[in-house]
């Protein structure tokens, strides 16, 4: 189990930025050493559903610690494995990762 507070400041602004998105992506995400990069500024793309009452942030967005999902953990991990790299596109659903789209060097 791993809490909020036990990220860095770079995961803890990718998890804020992924609840007050809550739907849509994040495309050009930079990876360096394992974390997250807003150097040079991703593109945040916000998805808008008619008639939807949650399009605003998660609630938890306003939470100062709490248990991450199991979702997050994967994000993290990955990006821990990525090491050094740019993520093409990281969709969000309901301020979840979702899916990861980077292109692979080598196969």
């Amino acid at each position: 189990m791993m809490a909020k507070s036990a990220l860095s400041a770079p995961q803890k602004r990718l998890l804020e930025t992924l609840q007050k998105t809550n739907f849509g992506r994040i495309e050009g995400l930079t990876i360096r050493a394992g974390e997250p990069t807003f150097d040079p500024m991703p593109r945040i793309v916000k998805d808008v559903k008619l008639g939807a009452p949650d399009n605003g942030a998660r609630p938890e967005a306003l939470a100062a610690d709490f248990v991450l999902k199991r979702e997050h953990i994967e994000l993290f991990e990955t990006l821990a494995r990525v090491g050094d790299g740019v993520i093409e596109c990281l969709e969000i659903k309901a301020g979840l990762p979702f899916r990861i789209s980077m292109v692979e060097h080598s196969i």
